[in-house]
């Protein structure tokens, strides 16, 4: 009998034991400064807020209010028109390869979800798209047809050398034979400056250049295959 009764004490014990601790655990939630639910940082996927996302993964290059940064800026109407949703997603989810340009989603190595980089586009347009008819008549954002690099040194020599010098290596303009630069850039994003301008920077865009008269499909591609023609060849790997 004695032992049956203690055996009732020490469970009763045990039990007034962890309520107690129940209970200090419990008020352990409404101690001051300890942080609530709202207050934990999300995780990286998580984020949803548009200017968070854009200000942690595009602003470095494409500048903290969509221009004066390293590359073509986002709020360029006409860039914003030519280029659609799905190549603009192509670009962000799977970089450029060979440029300044990484891939950012996930399944290319990135950070982004694909629902991330849905909301970077959806904001892009909503934040920078400009006025309707922008791009009226402009070529399209990409060519299927090869340009000719010897068509593209007189398109050049007419448009483009007033302001980058007759052989490209700068005048009022900077150059843009220069090897640095042409083995950080894409055909495509040739394409694109001589299509859309850089407006914050005095570049005009494909109807605004010396002439006065637009340049065709066929010409921007044929100066992009210039330009690409200056490109250095690729360093050949050296075996030891």
């Amino acid at each position: 009998m004695t032992s049956v009764k203690l055996n009732s004490r020490s469970l009763k014990l045990l039990l007034a034991i962890a309520s107690l601790a129940a209970v200090l655990l419990a008020g352990c939630d409404s101690l001051p400064g300890r942080p609530t639910q709202a207050d934990l940082p999300l995780r990286p996927s998580d984020v949803t807020d548009f200017a968070t996302l854009y200000g942690e993964n595009c602003a470095g290059c494409h500048g903290a209010d969509g221009k004066s940064g390293a590359a073509i800026a986002m709020n360029n109407p006409v860039y914003l028109a030519i280029i659609d949703d799905a190549s603009m997603r192509r670009v962000i989810a799977n970089g450029s390869p060979g440029t300044a340009m990484p891939p950012f989603a996930q399944s290319a190595g990135g950070s982004l979800t694909d629902h991330q980089i849905d909301l970077l586009i959806a904001g892009i347009r909503k934040s920078w798209t400009g006025a309707r008819g922008a791009a009226e008549g402009a070529p399209p954002y990409s060519s299927s047809t090869a340009g000719d690099s010897s068509r593209g040194a007189q398109v050049y020599a007419t448009s483009c050398q007033s302001c980058h010098g007759p052989d490209g290596k700068g005048g009022t303009a900077g150059s843009v034979v220069d090897a640095s630069y042409l083995s950080l850039v894409s055909n495509q994003y040739l394409r694109t400056i001589v299509i859309a301008g850089r407006p914050d920077v005095g570049h005009p865009d494909w109807k605004n250049d010396v002439r006065g008269q637009p340049l065709t499909s066929e010409q921007v591609s044929d100066v992009v295959a210039w330009l690409a023609s200056k490109r250095p060849a690729p360093a050949l790997a050296q075996s030891n």
